[in-house]
This record gives structure tokens, sequence and C-alpha cells, in this order.
């Protein structure tokens, strides 16, 4: 464990990409497999659940360090991270554990998950005593699952790769599922991560899916685009989907559904079980996951794709009851194919592959599995017509994608390029109303606020209604300077939480918008931001809750 705190330090302290490098390929160089496999975990975005309620820390950790609830409170409010604030306050140790990571975590840490609080309380100070103070930080924060250090998940792929001396679209490709807590991290997953490259290994990859080749966001103007794209004839142009990006992989007779985040949902989509058997062994798709339903005889519908909204009411589920499969049943919109019969095809152009997929979904002649549909234009201008009819089509813009592009990793462009050309988000100005500390750097600033609408449903009473909350959108300066008229104007404090005086509007932009029973405004939105702070506008003036229900 000492090792590895002393690897987040080093990470934590510096925004060099090549320092992080080298603190990694440092740790990996001297760190045993075992222990090593947990450190790619972590750092590759892993997030395994919580082991213990934050509240039995809180408690435990106020008790321990002798403090007031209150003085602990205030602490936290001013550190900004539980993991950090118990470190500091608890007992100094004078002991230091020579022991490893993988050690802590299979043998201390995550057997701790599920026990009652008073066995807690009872196991957690004589771990904590066996800790120096950044070991049992770190130790804390993945406890709590709250782990978090600045490094991507490429920066580590390119110090596993520096160091097998191997290519880093090769161990990117092996790191695909690496997070999924289904398969634990072990020393021998992680020396197949750094292993020489051997002729057999796309054959013995069973389940794994490909690393996915994201987009880049388009925001060259119009009148540049044959400049800076060339002609729209160089491109193959589709919709995108409001929906989940998802591979579906059908090898040795089984078929697996992986999300973007590289999280297993097989179990999640059971209608899809059943194209195992119409797909041949050895098919990789590309796609995204909606809801579907045939659109009904002269409904006027062109897609029957439904609200991301019913799609995420499956998502968040434990259990898919029969009568939640049958309103919201799942289908995938083809849009790519990386694998042919157990070839890897990424490497074949753009238009191959889709003439391809398209042979293979009318073959396959399953409602469950659409081809994502190719739009045709005569320039750029003739797209742009036709994008503006996205949010009545319920989509999110157009993906643009050059024909002789091939399959890449991430979003690179050393092998091909893909554009997503989005709509522009809907934009109210709504008033804050409620501030809260942020988190680490901004642990002393208050910048995550609560924003609100005016509703003048009731005649001769306006009053302001909460619809969203947003920390993203305002540089440094101005957020301090939101800051300070947040402490000046405050109200009423709620724990953490202020209310001010409503003297502030911004102008809010989101993806997305629909109806919701859990919140007051009667309205969810999608990826609220602030887009810009509007000094000049008084709150008198914001939007009601009127015009976010005229965007329904």
């Amino acid at each position: 464990m000492k090792a590895f705190a002393e690897l987040y330090a080093r990470l934590d302290a510096t925004t060099s990409s090549n320092a992080k490098l080298q603190a990694m390929q440092e740790y990996f160089a001297e760190a045993p497999p075992a222990d090593a496999a947990w450190a790619v975990y972590f750092l590759a975005g892993g997030r395994p659940r919580q082991v213990v309620p934050t509240r039995v820390l809180r408690e435990l950790a106020t008790r321990l360090s002798g403090l007031s609830d209150w003085l602990f409170e205030e602490s936290y409010q001013a550190v900004g991270d539980l993991a950090e604030t118990i470190a500091l306050l608890l007992p100094e140790s004078q002991h230091a554990s020579e022991q490893g990571l993988a050690w802590w975590l299979e043998e201390q840490l995550l057997p701790l998950r599920g026990l009652p609080p008073a066995e807690l309380a009872e196991r957690l100070p004589p771990l904590w005593a066996q800790l120096d103070r950044p070991s049992l930080m770190v130790s804390l924060k993945l406890l709590t699952g709250a782990f978090r250090v600045g490094v991507s998940k490429l920066l580590v792929t390119r110090a596993l790769a520096g160091l097998a001396q191997i290519d880093a679209k090769r161990v990117a490709q092996r790191l695909v599922g690496y997070t999924d807590l289904s398969h634990r991290p072990s020393a021998q997953r992680y020396l197949a991560l750094i292993a020489a490259e051997s002729e057999d290994e796309h054959a013995q990859r069973g389940g794994q899916p490909y690393p996915f080749f994201l987009a880049h966001p388009l925001q060259h103007p119009l009148e540049q685009f044959d400049a800076q794209l060339g002609p729209a004839s160089d491109w193959l142009v589709e919709w995108k989907w409001d929906g989940i990006r998802a591979q579906l992989v059908k090898r040795d007779g089984r078929l697996w559904l992986w999300s973007r985040g590289e999280e297993l949902i097989t179990e999640r989509f059971p209608e899809l079980h059943e194209l195992a058997e119409a797909l041949p062994d050895g098919s990789v798709l590309d796609g995204e996951l909606v809801a579907w339903k045939e659109p009904a005889t002269g409904s006027g519908a062109v897609f029957g794709i439904q609200p991301f909204a019913l799609l995420q009411q499956r998502i968040g589920r434990k259990t898919l009851s029969k009568k939640l499969l049958e309103e919201v049943p799942a289908a995938l919109l083809a849009y790519d194919l990386l694998e042919w019969r157990g070839e890897d095809w990424r490497s074949r152009p753009q238009d191959e592959r889709r003439a391809r997929l398209e042979l293979l979904v009318a073959e396959v002649g399953d409602a469950r599995l659409q081809l994502s549909p190719q739009l045709t234009g005569r320039d750029w201008q003739d797209f742009a017509r036709q994008r503006e009819a996205s949010r009545e089509l319920g989509v999110e813009g157009m993906m643009l994608k050059r024909r002789d592009s091939l399959y890449g990793v991430g979003r690179t462009r050393d092998l091909g390029l893909w554009w997503k050309w989005k709509i522009d988000p809907f934009s109210v100005d709504a008033v804050l109303i409620y501030a809260q500390r942020g988190h680490g750097r901004r642990a002393s600033l208050y910048s995550d606020y609560t924003f609100a609408v005016w509703d003048d449903s009731t005649p001769g009473e306006r009053v302001l209604v909460p619809f969203a909350k947003a920390y993203s959108g305002l540089t440094d300066d101005e957020m301090r300077k939101v800051d300070a008229i947040i402490r000046k104007t405050t109200v009423e404090k709620f724990g953490p939480v202020r209310s001010v005086t409503p003297t502030l509007v911004f102008e809010l932009g989101f993806e997305g918008i629909a109806l919701s029973k859990r919140h007051k405004s009667g309205v969810a939105v999608r990826f609220p931001r602030m887009l810009r702070w509007r000094t000049d506008k008084r709150v008198e003036d914001a939007d009601t809750l009127a015009t976010l229900q005229g965007l329904l």
C-alpha cells in the first residue's frame, strides 16, 4: 500500500504527462504483478462498489479524533474530500505497513463489505493504525469508492506499452473490459497485458470487445466545411443516435454485449440473446442500443426509436420485470463491423466495412438488429438543412465518417477520422438560488449551483422553482467572483448548502429535456452546464417554467 500511496502522491502533484508517465513506469517496473494488476485497475478508471458506508466512516472518525460533529463537518467542508479529511484528523500512526496493494485490498479492505456497523467500528481502527498518513488516505478513498487521480486511460496504456516494449494499440485492445469487476484483477491478468505479442492471441479473445473508436466534436462554421473536410461525397453521414454506445460480440456460440464504459451488460438486454443464433461466429458489431418500438401504421413516425429516458428506466433497475421488458424493448442500431468470421476488419476502409454490415443485417432479418441508415445529400449545405430536423426525429445531430477511414483506438486521427456534428443545446436563462462547495481544487469555492426558473401559473404569485444543478462552464476567474457574491448574499445554511438572495442569472445549456415526477418543476434535463453568466439580465427577466414546458 505504501508504494501505491507514493505513486498516487507523485501523480497528484504534477500536471505534466511525461512526469506522470515516468512515475507509473517506475512503479510498474518494481511492483509485484498482483499489486500492479490492482494499480492498473484503479488508474484506468475502475470503480469498485463502496466497501464501507460513508456514514460509518464519519461517525468513527469523529469519535477517534475527539472532535464534535460540527467541527468535523466544518473541517470536511474546508478540505472538500472525506478521505483526506479523516486522514488529517486521525492521530498519525507510527507504523507503516510494508504489505502490498493486493494484500490490503483482498485480505483486509474488500472483506469489510456488508459487515454490520458495530463490527466495522471494531475492525477498522486496528487497520488504520498500521498505515502512515498517505497510505491511510488512499485506503479510505478505496473504501469509499471515491478514488480519483488525474491520469487518463491512454496514459496508462502508454506506460504499460513503454514498459513492455510493445505497440500501445495492442495494450489498449487488451485493456478493454479490464475494469469490469466480474473479473477481479490478478497477477495473471496483469502479465497478459504486458506479454509479448503472439500469433494466436486473436483466437483467444473470448468475449472481449475492441477499443471503441471515438469521434471529435465538429466546430467549424458551415462555410469552412469544404476547405476543412473536403467534398461531402468523401464522407459517410448518419444520424447521431441518443442511446448507449455498445459492441455486440458473437464468438464460440456465445453472445456478449459491452457498453462504451467497458461494462458487460449482456444480462441487462435479454431480448438480444436470440441474435446469437442468427449471427455467424466471429462477428463484432459496433452500434447504439436504443429503446425501440415499430412505428404504428399511419403515425407519421420516421423511426421506432423511443426517448432515452425510457431506456434509462432499464439501466437503473436491478431486476427487469416482464412488464418493463414489454414496455421498453431494446434494439441495436448497427453502424460498423469490426470483425467478420473471426477476422479483424478494423484495418479495412469504412466503405468496405459498411457494405458487409448491410449484407449481414439483411441476412439476420431481425427487428432487434437494425441498420443505422446512411443519409444522402448533394453537398454540405444540403446536409445542414437535413440536420435542422434533428430534434423532431429525436437525434442529437449527425455523425461524419470518412469513407476511407480505418477503425482506430479512442479519439485518434492516425487511422481515420470521425466527426460528431451535434445540434446546438437547448438553453434557458435561470436564476442561481443554492450553492455548495466543490471538491478537490475547488473545495474552498462555492462552485456547485442549483438553478431555478419562474413559475407564473398561480395568478398574482410568482415563485422560483428549482429545476437543474450545474458546476461546469465558468472560468476560474468567474468562479471566484460568483463565490464572493454567494458569501455576501447567503440567507440560510443547510449543512454544506447555502441558500442565497436571487441576484445572479446564467444561461444554462442542456442536451435533452423530459417529464419527471421526481422533480418539483416536473421536468428533468440532461447534461446541464453554464453557457455564460448573464450580467446583462435582471433576475425578473429570467425564463419561466412555461418556457421549459414548451421545450418538451
